[in-house]
């Protein structure tokens, strides 16, 4: 079931709308995790070892990554049930509302333990929200774009994250220059306090989008699912395992070459915090004209396989890349970063095209946003395994490396199961079933 009906102005006005709120939402997402590794770790916790406070700070990052998978329950239930638009909008909210809170946030010396609860409660928050938004603008532009471009309007809402890793890592690269004193006491609040008025933006965009012709047709047509998760797993539990696999590089990995790879480089490699932050901005640069080129790609030569080659190029570039970081030479070190970045970028790209076409209409949106979530909750965990890696070798970096390779073969072999000619018959066959069921409702109500 895909859209025959939105116009090409209205399908300009979705993919802006995606891209922005997808951006605003990955700004606040994202910028935890540049500060977690720059910033909580000497304010929100007990600063005595370190080590320690570095582990509970990554800590409390991936919790918002446990949190995803609720938010994908609650909001991809709302999309299937409600419309996909009315979702997003609540997702963006709850994002904004709880990234601005964390700027207004006490330090652990003023407040003591409730400084980091306050903390985790929105980090949790952060999580619930983003465990809805993805499935969400993803699924909205697929349902209202036509399918031979699917790939590259897949791409677009993909592109918020790397412009979000601008914003973020940008903002912090900005207010890092201020003397140490003041950027700890107020300069690292600026960034997030700034999600206030980028939720405005984001809500005014969302506000004037059109709800899913698809989602429409189901309504009209009264096919749409009671319990969506429960149907999903029932129908496509298979497939949805497979989804997961296939997202985890891009959705997961990044988070290895950005935020454990910011503290890597300054803790133990003694790399200028600066340096570190502008080579994760030159790699968002790359990621951009990655993930439009790989859209296009995937329109040409099919989503799945795109998505398996990058995954293996990611593969085979999890050494070369740590070692260039390993340097500590600042421009080989930034080269390093930008090509891990990438890399894993490849698959990220076409992604949201290859997830849409294996769920049917009925509980696309969760399906999509479970799957990609549960996986997701390996991302947060990964700076934290990461570390324990580099402990356990003695600050060598091979550990972490290994681990890289091995989450891109995962995402290899979830594209390249994702896109077997079983797993597409099956959908074939499911919307042969559902158009039918379609007509034989329309007809009854024509008599």
């Amino acid at each position: 079931m895909s859209s025959t009906t939105t116009s090409p102005r209205e399908l300009r006005r979705v993919a802006a709308s995606a891209f922005a709120g997808t951006a605003m939402e990955w700004y606040d997402y994202i910028l935890y995790g540049t500060a977690s590794a720059v910033v909580f770790t000497h304010l929100f916790f007990p600063a005595h070892d370190l080590a320690v406070a570095t582990m509970l700070s990554f800590a409390t990052f991936a919790a918002g990554f446990v949190a995803r998978p609720l938010g994908a329950v609650i909001f991809g239930h709302l999309g299937d049930r409600m419309g996909r638009r009315a979702a997003v909008v609540g997702s963006i909210i709850l994002m904004g509302v709880s990234t601005g809170i964390i700027g207004l946030l006490p330090p652990y010396a003023a407040a003591g333990i409730l400084a980091p609860l306050s903390l985790l409660l929105m980090r949790l928050f952060q999580g619930i929200s983003a465990g809805g938004e993805w499935g969400g603008a993803m699924t909205l532009v697929m349902e209202h774009a036509p399918k031979h471009k699917h790939g590259i309007y897949a791409a677009i809402p993909q592109l918020g994250s790397p412009v979000a890793t601008l914003l973020s890592t940008g903002a912090l690269a900005i207010v890092v220059t201020l003397p140490e004193a003041d950027f700890l006491s107020w300069g690292w609040r600026i960034p997030f306090l700034m999600a206030f008025p980028f939720l405005a933006v984001g809500l005014y965009l969302r506000y004037r989008v059109e709800e899913s012709p698809v989602f429409k047709q189901l309504q009209a047509t009264q096919t749409i699912s009671k319990v969506p998760l429960v149907s999903a797993v029932r129908h496509t539990g298979g497939r949805m395992l497979l989804g997961g696999m296939a997202a985890l590089l891009g959705g997961s990995g990044f988070f290895i070459i950005t935020t454990f790879m910011i503290s890597y480089g300054t803790s133990v490699l003694g790399l200028e915090r600066q340096t570190m932050l502008n080579a994760t901005l030159f790699g968002a640069l790359g990621q951009i004209v990655v993930i439009i080129v790989s859209g296009r790609l995937a329109d040409r030569f099919g989503a799945w396989k795109v998505c398996a080659t990058g995954a293996a190029i990611s593969a085979v570039m999890a050494f070369p890349v740590f070692a260039l970081v390993d340097t500590g030479n600042p421009v080989l070190a930034t080269f390093g970063v930008v090509i891990g970045m990438a890399t894993l970028t490849i698959p990220y790209g076409p992604i949201g095209s290859l997830l849409t076409s294996i769920f049917p209409a009925q509980y696309r949106y969760s399906a999509m946003a479970v799957s990609y979530n549960v996986f997701g909750i390996i991302g947060g965990f990964l700076p934290m395994i990461s570390q324990a890696l580099l402990v356990a070798n003695g600050k060598a970096s091979w550990g972490v490396a290994l681990l890289l390779m091995g989450v891109s073969l995962v995402s290899m072999i979830g594209a390249i199961g994702a896109g077997s000619k079983r797993v597409a018959a099956k959908r074939a066959q499911e919307d042969l079933e559902l158009e039918a069921a379609t007509e034989g409702n329309l007809a009854s109500t024509g008599n």
